[in-house]
């Protein structure tokens, strides 16, 4: 079969790969210059290796992409950071049972019961019966109203902002039982690791073509075509890993079927990355979450507390992740703007970091977390579309999974298997 597909990301490349291995012909459409989606890249003057705009790591369990790594020789390097949460204007560990049951803010027994909570979805594999309940319900109950209110809640408005009190527990258990205290990284970045599936995609007879948004879909009776750059191609089959709410305004696809794509929800990212001549995070933690309502971002993640600053030129990075609608007015505020709101709440955590800064920039994603609210799995969408030969495959299609670069390749190995099988 000759394929298309829409988007360069993992889900793409995995699915062209897999195409490619069976004998199809493949070529991929990619609106950026560079692959990886929404790992994308870039890289500083003097840098050895790139920096992906949204921070981004694996878990030693993330199976999918360690083989696909495996599979094309790329060395992946595995580290043990600290990760740690912000309460009360201090910062605690809390990455393992021991510092769970440690942990001075609440009592003996308020520790006993949350890290027994935290065991239950941590050992047990059975999710489906779980997508009935809201996390904001049974959380409190399950580990108590304190540790709910101290850490779990904030965390959670700080991630999900006012669709906080929707998010269905089986999102939680999936962040619990897939979480590794090992943390894993492609060598030289994403960008270098998705340069190297393009380089095989190109060997074994695919094509990657860059800067080409895609115009338009159209379904015929008997094939497809895909136009970019005011130049229509067509295919037997299309795989779309738009968003849905950019898959519904490229097609003409019926008017169910549209609803049902955009009453599902999702956040955008916006990142603000600083380059500093000295660490910000001075106890050397990696990841520190924002267990505090009023602190207007989610985390601080110091990827150089994660992978060696000589990478980058000897440089501290520092991202200053946040979650919200794409529509919110602070989606739209400039990189001054948005760091000057959050500059006071950095100095109160590591006073005087203005002096080192090199640089700063900010990154934007409308389209980076879904929001996954009770029975998602009853309005999840198929890989088949109403149009002939156009299947769609987007990090909404991951659960119970929370999105993320190994289950984008997943995804992309499963939507292969399935296009090659719907005849």
């Amino acid at each position: 079969m000759k394929i298309g597909i829409i988007g360069a990301g993992f889900t793409g490349l995995s699915a062209g790969i897999q195409l490619l291995k069976k004998g199809h012909s493949v070529t991929i459409f990619e609106k950026d210059k560079n692959p990886g989606g929404l790992a994308l890249g870039y890289k500083e003057n003097k840098w050895q290796w790139s920096l992906e705009e949204h921070y981004h790591h694996w878990f030693t369990n993330d199976s999918y992409i360690v083989a696909l790594a495996k599979e094309i020789k790329h060395e992946v390097i595995i580290q043990e950071p600290k990760t740690s949460v912000y309460v009360d204007n201090t910062s605690y560990q809390l990455d393992s049972p021991i510092r769970v049951l440690s942990f001075p803010k609440l009592s003996f027994f308020e520790r006993v019961q949350m890290g027994i909570a935290l065991g239950i979805f941590r050992f047990n594999p059975f999710w489906k019966p779980l997508e009935q309940f809201r996390a904001s319900d049974v959380l409190s109950k399950l580990m108590g109203e304190v540790p709910y209110k101290l850490l779990w809640e904030p965390l959670l408005k700080n991630k999900f902002g006012n669709y906080a009190d929707d998010v269905s527990l089986a999102w939680f258990w999936a962040r619990i039982y897939k979480r590794t205290k090992k943390l894993a990284y492609p060598k030289g970045g994403f960008l270098e690791f998705a340069n190297k599936l393009v380089e095989y995609i190109n060997n074994l007879g695919g094509t990657v073509i860059y800067n080409s948004p895609v115009e338009n879909i159209k379904s015929n009776n008997d094939s497809v075509s895909i136009k970019t750059n005011n130049k229509s191609q067509s295919f037997d089959k299309i795989i779309v890993t738009l968003p849905s709410q950019l898959f519904t305004k490229t097609a003409s696809i019926p008017f169910e079927y549209k609803q049902s794509l955009e009453q599902l929800k999702s956040l955008g990212a916006v990142n603000l990355v600083l380059r500093l001549k000295e660490e910000f995070l001075k106890d050397g933690t990696y990841w520190l979450s924002m267990c505090d309502a009023n602190i207007p971002f989610l985390a601080i993640i110091e990827h150089t507390h994660f992978m060696d600053k000589k990478s980058y030129n000897n440089e501290y990075i520092v991202y200053i992740g946040k979650y919200l609608p794409s529509s919110d007015p602070f989606f739209s505020k400039s990189k001054e703007e948005i760091f000057n709101i959050y500059d006071p709440f950095l100095a109160k955590i590591t006073k005087n970091y203005k002096k080192s800064i090199i640089d700063y920039r900010v990154f934007k994603a409308p389209f980076a977390q879904p929001i996954i609210p009770i029975h998602y799995s009853k309005v999840m969408p198929s890989f088949k579309t109403p149009l002939q030969g156009v299947y769609l495959a987007n990090i909404q299609q991951v659960y119970p999974w929370d999105r993320g670069t190994n289950y984008a390749v997943g995804l992309g190995q499963k939507i292969a298997t399935f296009i090659e099988n719907d005849r």
